[in-house]
């Protein structure tokens, strides 16, 4: 018996509950180390291979999607998936999950990180963990960087980027919308230097019939509409208004609280490349602008944050709780609860765009799996 007679005989996984697939985000939410290539890694494992929740096909072109958006791929991803399998609350629980281990345990190790980081032991965890993460940083630019600058050009415009951000102190967005009007006109000028090879699609393997499958019809509430569409772009629109407003209302625009609301969601917008991508940028406004955090305690922020589950920009829970923290926002009796509520405000404000992109875009990507 051949492997494709074997595979038309393997009969379809049993349907998944909604209570299911909750249980299997939450575990996932736990396991998640590896930043986004490992993430990504695990759910193809779990989610194709395995339990066969989804097909390859449309795993990819969910993948393809993710790719292209502004923050993490992954986490993304993960609300995709869950969202096409249980709607909007599927997406919430999926999405959310990937975050909020991290976020708790990213809230606890901030609080160890400033009551013991001056412990002999603790200090010399850290300076053991410095190098390894300053390694990681290097092999994952490393890593980028021989996928995408595939030409001299593409080399100049990284290496006047990287003269810009650390000699010439540019703000990031600037350097973000130079480079793309630079590709756009460079694009028009030389358009063969940037065909796009053979990608995801290249390496497709069938793992058995799917309960999403490659022929399985979009789910009425994966159907695009311009109803839906304005529907999440209002709720969108207001869960970041609100809170916004109110920040702004009752505690002023100068306020830390809301100069990080502010400022995060600027950095959730400029994402574009992942983690390593914007950790200049909230470098640059966290340390250099704002003062939040030293240097030092950014790097050892950093290495919590590839200590732990979920997406690597999780470090901006860290640096919400050291700037909530050491700046004593409700009063030097509630120190732990400013640095909770910071964490969790920066939070917020990063991945709520990354929600709306997925339940808004979401219809219009089904719609084009054929």
């Amino acid at each position: 018996m051949n492997a494709s007679s074997s595979l038309g005989e393997t009969p379809p996984p049993a349907p998944v509950s909604f209570a299911q697939a909750s249980l299997f985000w939450l575990k996932l939410g736990f396991v998640s180390f590896g930043g986004p290539a490992g993430q990504i890694a695990i759910m193809h494992t779990e989610l194709v291979e395995r339990r066969r929740w989804i097909s390859e096909q449309r795993f990819l072109h969910a993948l393809n999607y993710c790719m292209v958006l502004p923050g993490p791929e992954a986490q993304q991803l993960a609300t995709y998936i869950g969202w096409l399998m249980h709607k909007t609350r599927g997406a919430l629980v999926a999405g959310g999950l990937f975050v909020l281990p991290s976020l708790f345990m990213l809230i606890a190790l901030s609080w160890l990180y400033i009551a013991w980081g001056d412990m002999p032991v603790v200090a010399g965890i850290f300076y053991g963990i410095k190098p390894a993460v300053t390694a990681i940083v290097l092999q994952a630019a490393h890593r980028i960087g021989s996928r995408a600058l595939k030409n001299n050009g593409l080399w100049a415009v990284a290496a006047a980027s990287f003269v810009a951000i650390f000699a010439a102190g540019v703000p990031f967005p600037v350097i973000v919308i130079s480079a793309a009007v630079t590709g756009y006109l460079w694009g028009r000028w030389r358009p063969n230097d940037f065909k796009a090879g053979a990608g995801h699609s290249a390496s497709q393997q069938h793992y058995g019939p799917a309960l999403i499958d490659d022929d399985t019809p979009t789910p009425a509430h994966a159907r695009f509409s311009w109803l839906g569409l304005s529907k999440v772009l209002g709720v969108g629109a207001l869960l970041w208004v609100l809170p916004m407003a109110w920040l702004i209302t009752v505690l002023g625009w100068d306020h830390t609280l809301t100069q990080m609301g502010w400022f995060f969601t600027k950095a959730a917008l400029l994402t574009f490349g992942g983690a390593y991508a914007v950790l200049p940028y909230v470098y640059q406004g966290a340390v250099g602008y704002y003062g939040w955090l030293t240097p030092t305690q950014m790097m050892d922020g950093l290495a919590l944050g590839e200590t732990t589950p979920g997406p690597l920009i999780m470090v901006v829970a860290f640096v919400g709780f050291l700037g909530g923290y050491v700046q004593a926002l409700f009063g030097p009796e509630s120190l732990f609860l400013a640095g909770a509520v910071a964490a969790t405000l920066v939070t917020w404000f990063t991945f709520l765009p990354s929600f709306v992109f997925i339940l808004a875009g979401g219809p219009l990507v089904e719609s084009t799996h054929q």
